[in-house]
């Protein structure tokens, strides 16, 4: 009887245990399955709220280009076509700015611009420079290749490195190059050009050719 009793005893206590650990072990699978679940799900959408900021980041290098490119196509139009906008120097100038072409001397700073093309406009009432093809952006530089002239029709004239005109000489220039800008925080630092040189000083007369 006392040993039927003890199985009796220990077959009730196993099994009344068991469904108890079953309710456990589903209780904690459940849970488990439910927690991977939240964070596959955390990840999915940590992933998708990330790939349009990867993407914007990847298109970044792309938009600076197009902007220098934008700053740059209204500092040629501005600057250096017909007419002129004077305030484009304060407006797309750095404060050290440095314009550099062969046929004249560096010029530093925008009220030192802002004087070389005021002169060199009274002199050349009809100058006009413009832009050949698509401009080249790369990071902060952008190359472009340019085209232009005009007739000396106004006051006597010398800054170019190579002699001088008199007044009102009637003679013309027309001319091509090509030159690399340089933009920092949205203004023009540098501007430095190669310029054909030779072929406008011969046309109006200051070079000689041998």
């Amino acid at each position: 009887m006392s040993a039927n009793v003890s199985i009796s005893d220990s077959t009730d206590e196993r099994t009344e245990l068991e469904p108890v650990d079953s309710t456990r072990i589903s209780i904690t699978r459940r849970a488990f399955a439910t927690n991977a679940l939240l964070a596959i799900g955390g990840a999915v959408v940590a992933n998708v709220a990330i790939l349009p900021a990867a993407a914007e980041t990847s298109q970044t290098p792309k938009s600076k280009n197009q902007e220098n490119k934008a700053i740059v196509g209204r500092w040629f139009t501005e600057f250096w076509g017909n007419p002129w906008n004077p305030r484009i120097v304060e407006e797309l100038g750095a404060p050290d700015i440095l314009l550099q072409y062969s046929l004249h001397a560096p010029r530093r700073g925008r009220e030192d611009v802002k004087a070389f093309m005021t002169g060199f406009r009274e002199a050349f009432p009809d100058l006009s420079f413009s832009g050949v093809g698509d401009l080249i952006a790369e990071g902060d530089h952008v190359v472009g290749r340019w085209v232009g002239g005009g007739t000396h029709t106004g006051p006597a004239f010398s800054d170019f490195l190579i002699g001088s005109l008199p007044a009102a000489s009637g003679r013309k220039m027309r001319f091509t190059g090509t030159t690399v800008l340089r933009v920092e925080n949205g203004l023009i630092a540098e501007e430095i050009g190669l310029d054909d040189g030779v072929t406008a000083l011969t046309q109006l007369g200051l070079l000689r050719a041998s």
